[in-house]
């Protein structure tokens, strides 16, 4: 945080604007994978579904099949980039949210994707299904 504080200063930024969490770029980043996934024949069920393991930004329908999309965007790639962010403790996490939701939804076939962005536009989508 402190490093934040510095750097907007050094740059002559708005320091609350710096220190705001980067939610909207989150949520025009599965607005993008929403708009790419219906233009490939499927469906929205819910968006940001919260269950007590942790959230899944996307339900989709494929057909019969219900799936799971956890949508990531990164523009650094000091870290790997977008798809290394999905760790495996960020995957069991889905795993356990998604089997909370089919439970309350009733047994269903399911595949779990991703969709990684390296930049906020359609042309950098990165589609992958069954990613875990």
């Amino acid at each position: 945080v402190l490093l934040k504080i510095i750097i907007a200063l050094n740059n002559n930024q708005n320091i609350e604007e710096n220190m705001m969490p980067n939610t909207s770029s989150g949520a025009q980043a599965e607005q993008l994978a929403l708009e790419f996934l219906h233009s490939q024949g499927l469906r929205l069920v819910t968006r940001n579904f919260r269950g007590r393991f942790g959230e899944i930004d996307l339900i989709i329908r494929d057909g019969e099949t219900l799936v799971f999309i956890e949508v990531r965007s990164r523009n650094c790639f000091a870290y790997g980039g977008a798809e290394a962010s999905i760790t495996a403790n960020k995957q069991n996490k889905i795993r356990l949210t998604a089997s909370q939701y089919m439970h309350q939804h009733g047994e269903q076939a399911c595949r779990f994707d991703t969709i990684l962005m390296s930049e906020l536009n359609r042309s950098g989508i990165v589609w992958i299904r069954d990613a875990f």
